[in-house]
């Protein structure tokens, strides 16, 4: 499902010209990372669960790890400046194609990606300097930071600050960009004449609230909570909700209810059942 929905919604938006704008140029980009951010640690998880093999080489945990780290990065930022893109269209519409041409988003996405590969790989370089003299268990389903920490025999303050400083730039600061946006896209939809206008505007905004919700509330809890408040098991499950609950409901949540991506959606399966025919 997570597979198929991310990859429609790319080849929709890249195939139908009316949809290269900002919007859908940011959600191509989500369902893009989606999809990545997915594959890189869920299909190991399903050869684990049906060989019974559970090992995984050092250097191939450290790649699963950088990428983990890298697609992570750039699917918080995006859907950051997806709420920005819609505070923009919403608030200051006249000002919209002013403010957010496609050629500043390019260059905005740009830098993310190669930021995003920055912080990735300085997370690989610290971690390569430990040493690891006792267990070599990892307690989770994938290779990640905190549970690799915790089996290195070495200090690893420098690690862990680490850590804290880029939860913060990447996961604190969005998120809080995020509720701003929308609580001054709430204010502005407050002041629409209409009832049925403002129902469906706050059915779309909640809709969207509940993926930023259920994304930004797991990977705070995992990467700016105190380790003694979050349990191995708690750990593990709000990992399942941001590597593979949110990147399945994304496509769900931002096409379900919009008409130009339906119907985008409808002209590419109608093309794939001609050229079938």
């Amino acid at each position: 499902v997570m597979v198929v929905g991310n990859l429609l919604i790319i080849l929709a938006i890249s195939i139908d010209s009316h949809l290269h704008t900002p919007m859908y140029f940011f959600l191509a980009n989500l369902s893009l990372v989606d999809f990545c951010l997915a594959t890189n640690t869920i299909p190991k998880m399903l050869v684990s669960l049906q060989t019974g093999s559970k090992t995984i080489s050092y250097p191939c945990c450290l790649i699963q790890m950088y990428f983990f780290h890298f697609f992570g990065i750039v699917d918080s930022v995006i859907i950051a400046m997806m709420a920005y893109d819609r505070f923009v269209a919403i608030c200051h519409p006249l000002h919209y194609a002013k403010i957010m041409s496609l050629r500043l988003c390019r260059l905005l996405v740009g830098a993310l990606w190669a930021f995003s590969c920055f912080i990735s790989l300085t997370h690989i370089l610290l971690m390569a300097r430990l040493i690891f003299c006792g267990s070599h268990e990892v307690p989770h389903y994938f290779c990640d930071l905190t549970p690799i920490l915790r089996l290195s025999c070495t200090d690893t303050s420098v690690n862990r600050i680490f850590i804290l400083i880029v939860a913060g730039m990447v996961i604190a600061t969005p998120f809080v960009c995020i509720l701003a946006s929308y609580a001054r896209i709430l204010v502005a939809i407050m002041k629409v004449p209409s009832a049925g206008g403002r129902k469906k505007a706050f059915s779309n905004c909640s809709s969207h609230l509940s993926v930023v919700a259920l994304f930004y509330g797991t990977t705070i809890g995992v990467y700016l909570c105190p380790s003694s408040v979050l349990t191995t098991v708690k750990e593990k499950a709000s990992a399942v909700m941001y590597t593979a609950v949110t990147p399945m409901l994304n496509p769900f949540i931002y096409s379900l209810r919009n008409r130009d991506l339906k119907g985008a959606l409808r002209k590419l399966v109608n093309r794939k059942i001609t050229s079938s025919s």
